[in-house]
C-alpha cells in the first residue's frame, strides 16, 4: 500500500508541474534563439577556429590597387593601371591595377577608410629597400600616426633580407611576402600611408582586409613604434619604449639585433616598467635569449658536429634570421628576433617603459656592456589619446650598412 501511495504522489506532482509549464512563458537560456542570444549579435571580430561556425552581420572589405577605396562592386575596374600593357589583349578586369608605384620623397595613401570596425588582415610585398619605405597608421582622424615604422621592421624582417617567419600575428613568405593578422579597430575610420624616402621608385604589392562592424567599448587602438641606436653608447641601456601614457597592454617586440664586437651577445634582461615605476621595474627578465623563448645562446649541434646558432620560428617566439657574415664584405653577425604577447599581454594603466641591456662576457668571467646596432619595434595597444612619438630617425641613420 506504500508503494501504491507514494506512486500516486509522484505521478500528481508530474503532472501539476507538466501543467504548470505549459501555462508559463518559457524562460531565458544559453541556447541557440534564447533572448540571451539574440540580444547580443557577433559583430565578427576576434576571430578563431572557436567561432568560426557563427554568423555575423559585419561587412567584409578590401583595399588594393584594384580597388582603392574598399567600395562594394568597385573592385577590378581600373583600365588604365601601371599593368594596362599586359592587359592590353584581354581589357577591363584581367589585373589591370595589380600594383603602385611610389616616387622617392614621396607617400602614397593605401587606404582611407570612413566607418567603424577592424583591419583584420594585411598582405603585402615590396620591390625596394624595406628600411627606407615607411608605414604609418592613423586612427579616427588623428593627425599623429599611431604606427610608425619602417616596413621590413613592421614584418619582423628588419635586415632587408627575407628569413621565414611563422607566427600568429606575422607570416613571411617567400620571397618577401609580408603578413599582418594583428586585429586593428577602429571606430571614425583609418589611413594608411605609406613614404618613400628612396632615391629611386619603390613598387608595393598590397591588400588591407577589415570589417565594417560594432566595435567593443574595451577595445583599444593598434600601436607600433621603431627606435634605432648604432652603436649604442658604453653603459647605456637600449630603450624600446618610453613616454606611453594611457590604459593598455603591451603585445609583441621585435628586434634587429647587429653584433659588433666577437662572443656571446645576449646576457642582458629587459625590463618593463609599470605605472609610476621608478628606479627598479615591477618586471625584469633574466636574459636576452630567455625573453625571446630560448635558452642557452640559441645553440645547437650541427651536422658536422660543431655548435651553431639555430633559427627557429614558432607561433609566439622566435629567432627568426641569423646573418652569419661570409669572411669578406658582409662580416658581421646580424639576428632577427620576435616574442609575441599574445597569452602574456604585459598590461598597465598609467605609463610603461620598456628596456633592455646589451650584455657580453669580459675576461675574469665579467659582464660586458656591449655598443651594438640595435633596432626594435614595440607593439601594444592602448586608449587614445596616444602620446607623440619620438622623430623618426633621418635615412642615413636608418641605412643598414
Amino acid at each position: 500500500m506504500n508503494k501504491r501511495r507514494f506512486l500516486k504522489a509522484g505521478l500528481a506532482i508530474l503532472a501539476l508541474a507538466v501543467s504548470v509549464s505549459a501555462g508559463a512563458p518559457a524562460l531565458p537560456g544559453p541556447g541557440l534563439g534564447s533572448p540571451a542570444q539574440d540580444e547580443k549579435k557577433f559583430n565578427g571580430l576576434g576571430t578563431g577556429l572557436g567561432n568560426l561556425s557563427r554568423l555575423s552581420k559585419a561587412q567584409t572589405r578590401s583595399i588594393s590597387p584594384e580597388n582603392f577605396t574598399g567600395e562594394k562592386g568597385k573592385a577590378g575596374m581600373s583600365t588604365d593601371g601601371p599593368a594596362m600593357k599586359a592587359a592590353r589583349d584581354l581589357g577591363q578586369g584581367w589585373k589591370v591595377s595589380p600594383y603602385v608605384r611610389v616616387p622617392p620623397k614621396e607617400t602614397f595613401v593605401m587606404a582611407d577608410v570612413k566607418g567603424e570596425g577592424a583591419i583584420q588582415q594585411i598582405w603585402l610585398t615590396p620591390a625596394g629597400n624595406w628600411r627606407f619605405a615607411i608605414l604609418r597608421f592613423y586612427w579616427d582622424g588623428e593627425t599623429e600616426p599611431s604606427v610608425e615604422c619602417p616596413v621590413g621592421d613592421f614584418f619582423a624582417s628588419g635586415w632587408g633580407q627575407y628569413a621565414q617567419i611563422s607566427s600568429l600575428p606575422v607570416c613571411v613568405n617567400p620571397g618577401s611576402a609580408f603578413n599582418s593578422y594583428w586585429e586593428m579597430p577602429f571606430r571614425k575610420g583609418f589611413k594608411v600611408t605609406i613614404e618613400n624616402l628612396a632615391d629611386d621608385v619603390f613598387t608595393v604589392y598590397y591588400q588591407i582586409n577589415y570589417a565594417l562592424t560594432s566595435v567593443p567599448d574595451d577595445a583599444a587602438y593598434f600601436h607600433a613604434q621603431f627606435r634605432r641606436v648604432n652603436p649604442l653608447p658604453y653603459k647605456d641601456v637600449y630603450t624600446l619604449l618610453d613616454g606611453v601614457k594611457g590604459w593598455g597592454h603591451y603585445v609583441g617586440t621585435y628586434m634587429a639585433w647587429g653584433v659588433n664586437s666577437n662572443g656571446w651577445w645576449g646576457e642582458g634582461e629587459i625590463k618593463f616598467f609599470l605605472d609610476g615605476d621608478a628606479k627598479f621595474p615591477t618586471i625584469a627578465g633574466t636574459g636576452t635569449e630567455d625573453y625571446f623563448c630560448g635558452s642557452y645562446d640559441f645553440d645547437a649541434k650541427a651536422p658536422d658536429g660543431s655548435i651553431q646558432y639555430r633559427e627557429f620560428t614558432t607561433p609566439y617566439t622566435g629567432l627568426s634570421q641569423v646573418i652569419r657574415g661570409d669572411g669578406h664584405y658582409q662580416v658581421q653577425q646580424r639576428f632577427g628576433l620576435y616574442r609575441w604577447h599574445i597569452t602574456d599581454p604585459i598590461r598597465f594603466e598609467k605609463d610603461l617603459k620598456v628596456t633592455i641591456q646589451a650584455l657580453g662576457w669580459r675576461t675574469g668571467g665579467r659582464y660586458l656592456p656591449l655598443q651594438d646596432d640595435i633596432a626594435s619595434v614595440a607593439f601594444w595597444y592602448q586608449q587614445e589619446p596616444h602620446a607623440k612619438f619620438p622623430k623618426l630617425p633621418d635615412k642615413d641613420y636608418l641605412e643598414i650598412i
